[in-house]
Parts: C-alpha cells; structure tokens; sequence
C-alpha cells in the first residue's frame, strides 16, 4: 500500500471515530435532557454550557448559522462526512446547524412522556413536512400493487389539495376519504393491500373534529402500515399523538409553535421502528433521518436557519402560551353557544360537542399534573361558529359580522398571539370546490376564530359588536 494510502486510511479513521465522539456527545445531552419536564426541554432542547463554550464563544442562546455551507479541514473529513459516516450538517439544503437546535427539541417534546425515541425533520413550511411524511411510503414498488392511502376528509384546505390534485390527479395515487372519522367500520373497509398509510388530522382546521388515534393506529399496525398525524391545532402542548400509537407526526410550526407570526415552518417528527410495507430497512429503523439525508437533501424542502431560531425561540413558552389561549377560547366558546345569532359551534371543550368524550381522552395540558395535582383537560385555541342566515348558502349576515370586526384581525392565519377569524369557504377552502367543502362539511357561513393572547373580555367584546350588528 502506498504512503498515501496509508495517511488516506488514517485521516478517514480519524474523522470516523471523531463522528463516533459527536455521536456519543449529543447521546450524553440526550440523556440528560429526557428526565426534564416539558418546559424545560422546550427552553433548552440539547443546547447546553459546552456546548456554548466549546463551539459558540460561551453564548447562552442558540446562535443562527446563516451561512449555506460548512467547511472542512481537509479531504479526508469531507469525505467521510458527504459519506454519512460522521455527524456535519456540509450544506443547508441538507441540514444546519440551527435547524438541528429546532429539529433536537422538536423531537423531545413530541415523543414527551410516550418512552419512544423519535427524530424530526424542519421543513419550509407544514405542506413541505406533509410531502417529506407521505412520499417515501408512496414510491413505485413492482412487487405490490399501484398505492392508495386513507385519509380523513376534515382536514386542511391545502392539505385536500396536496391529497386530491398533487397526488391524485397528477401521479394517480388514489385517496380514500374518510367522511365520519369515528366510525372505525369506514376506516377497516378503505383499507386493503395497497394502502400505503393512513392520514388523519386532529383537531381539523377548520371542523375541529376528532378521531380516536389509538384504535386507528392498531388497524393501521394490523396491515402493517403507519398512521401519520397532523397535530397542528393542538401542538405537543396538548396531544402528542406518538404516545398513542402514531408513527408520525406533522406540525406547521408556523402557527402555535412559531406564533408571534415571524416565521413559516414545519416539522416532521417519526417514532424509531415505524411499519411500512415499502422502502429499505434503514427507513423503518429511523425514518426522520433517513429522509433527511436521502428524499429531503434531493428535493430540497429546507428551513431557513433564521425561521428556525425565530420558531425555536417562540417554543420555550409553548405550553403557557397554549393552556392562556385555549382557556380563553372555552370562555369564549361558552358565549358564543348561548347567543341567538349563533346557529351552531364546533369547539370540543363544550358538553354539547358530539366528540367531547374522545376529546377528554386526548387533549390534555401537557404536565398539568405538576401543576395542580390532577390533569387539566384544555381543547385548544380554535373553533368554528356559524351566524344565523335566511338562506345558509347565502352568508349575508356572516359577511357583514365579519366586516364589523375591529379588534380580531380578518385574514387566514391562526396560532397566533393575536386572535384571528377567516371565513373558510372562501379561504382556506375555496380551492377545493364546492364538492370537496362538503365532503369536509364546510358551510359558506362558517367563520373559523383562531384565539390569541389578548384579554378575553376584549375578544368577547369584539365580537359581540360585530354581531349586533347583523
């Protein structure tokens, strides 16, 4: 062998057992951290002193590397690094350091409590970590037959979308709606031997309905396949469906997550040893990173480093933050369903809520426990009312409350610090016709209010001028 063979070996084994070190270092903040409550993993995540000290001149936050790329010390170390062999981040596209801040905490706090060990995925924004969830479970396989997957129907306007026409119409992936997400009869009958996963949101956005993630996780388990989750309108502040028996979990982190409204992102979080009747084993082992350093480095759905430490930042006071506005909304919704101009509310905290057993089961103050001895049950930060009308189809009246509105901002955000009201028919649903709102039960006089973090008398007040004016 010749000498340059030889250093060659040498400076490879050097930087592979450097990795193993990086391993074992970021092994030891996990350990440390796991034992935390929720508040304090989501202040801290891994980032710890030495971290600080030995890589970031001592700063106490999380520094933003803005920069794309990341050097090397020489060949050998690029080498083993563009070969998977090392832990580095070499280029943005593929991972930062910033991002690993926010992926790191995400992680922990959505496998919180449920003893699983999970991995996240930062995307540039919730459709990108939907895609980077659904599409390796998608691929062609000439051993099974073309893939379909089930999902509910009550679920976000662009996510319909992403199902029906990304999916649907362009590759021919088949969806299979669910209408009535509590019957498990509809689910176990959609089901055969070419569906990929199953999909459900919860709570939906707009409807606010529920689906029991327990039952449908076994049956997706029984065919062998995964169920994904999108837990957006409750964050791991109130559900963590990974601690149900979901194997993964989508979040756009650019509502309650990141919610002073600075950043668009999402996250992508999946359990170690999730089902799957496609894609290699390495996938199943560890699904988050092996999408990261395969799928997700090709198609490039990458977060901006400054979103992730706007998001990371926004984080640390998650839980507070979610138990203030989701009691605001209980308040909030109690008004609403006595007034007269009301026909009707969808908020799960409410004794008349058709779903409200299944929402006591799942949506709970996370550590609430700690906090006062017994859980609180808290059923988040957004609802659905519709305004009384002559002709429902005809939303006189909801656009004229909804013109009226003064303190609550008209647009079509939500999870926000301030409190936001869209009307989803010709929002967040207009896009998918009036076939698909039926299908997901949305009316032309819905108004969808999403709660922030003002006084709730002022809220109330708000709206209570707008509706006396009708």
């Amino acid at each position: 062998m010749l000498s340059t063979e030889i250093d060659h070996e040498q400076g490879t084994q050097k930087w592979i057992q450097e990795g193993k070190r990086i391993a074992s270092d970021r092994q030891r903040r996990i350990d440390r951290t796991k034992n935390w409550r929720f508040d304090t993993i989501a202040t801290h995540g891994l980032y710890d002193l030495q971290q600080a000290l030995n890589l970031n001149n001592g700063s106490i936050m999380e520094p933003i590397y803005m920069s794309p790329a990341q050097a090397f010390h020489n060949f050998d170390e690029m080498e083993v690094a563009l070969a998977y062999q090392m832990p580095s981040w070499t280029y943005s596209r593929i991972a930062n350091p910033s991002t690993f801040f926010l992926e790191e905490t995400v992680a922990l706090l959505e496998s919180y409590g449920s003893g699983h060990k999970a991995s996240c995925v930062a995307c540039g924004s919730g459709m990108a970590a939907i895609r980077t969830a659904i599409e390796p479970f998608l691929v062609k396989d000439d051993s099974l037959p073309q893939p379909n997957f089930v999902s509910t129907s009550r679920v976000y306007g662009g996510t319909f979308q992403q199902f029906s026409i990304r999916q649907m119409e362009d590759k021919g992936i088949e969806v299979r709606w669910i209408t009535d997400n509590m019957d498990l009869d509809e689910w176990a009958k959609n089901i055969n031997n070419e569906t990929r996963f199953l999909y459900g949101e919860m709570p939906s956005n707009p409807a606010v309905a529920l689906f029991d993630i327990e039952k449908i996780s076994e049956l997706a388990h029984s065919f062998g396949i995964p169920l994904i989750v999108d837990a957006t309108c409750a964050s791991p502040a109130l559900l963590r469906p990974l601690e149900f028996g979901a194997d993964v979990v989508v979040q756009s982190a650019s509502k309650v997550m990141a919610a002073n409204g600075w950043a668009i992102v999402g996250t992508m979080t999946a359990k170690m040893d999730l089902p799957s009747i496609v894609g290699p084993e390495e996938m199943k082992a560890d699904f988050g990173t092996w999408v990261k350093l395969l799928p997700y480095r090709d198609n490039g759905p990458a977060l901006s480093p400054f979103n992730a430490i706007l998001t990371l930042n926004d984080m640390r006071s998650l839980r507070s933050r979610v138990a203030q506005m989701s009691r605001s909304a209980q308040n909030i919704a109690e008004f609403l369903e006595t007034h007269p101009k009301v026909t009707s509310i969808n908020y799960p905290g409410l004794k008349s809520h058709t779903q409200s057993e299944i929402a006591n089961k799942y949506l709970t103050l996370v550590d609430s426990e700690n906090d006062t001895g017994q859980a609180e049950n808290l059923f988040g930060y957004m609802m659905t009312f519709e305004i009384e009308e002559k002709d429902p189809f005809t939303p006189v009246n909801t656009r004229q409350f909804y013109d009226k509105l003064n303190l609550i901002w008209r647009a079509t955000d939500l999870g926000r610090v301030k409190t936001v009201a869209t009307i989803p028919a010709i929002s967040t649903h207009q896009q998918q016709g009036e076939t698909g709102r039926k299908l997901a039960a949305i009316q032309p006089n819905y108004v969808r209010l999403s709660i922030g973090i003002e006084h709730v008398d002022d809220i109330i007040s708000d709206i209570n001028q707008a509706l006396d004016s009708i």
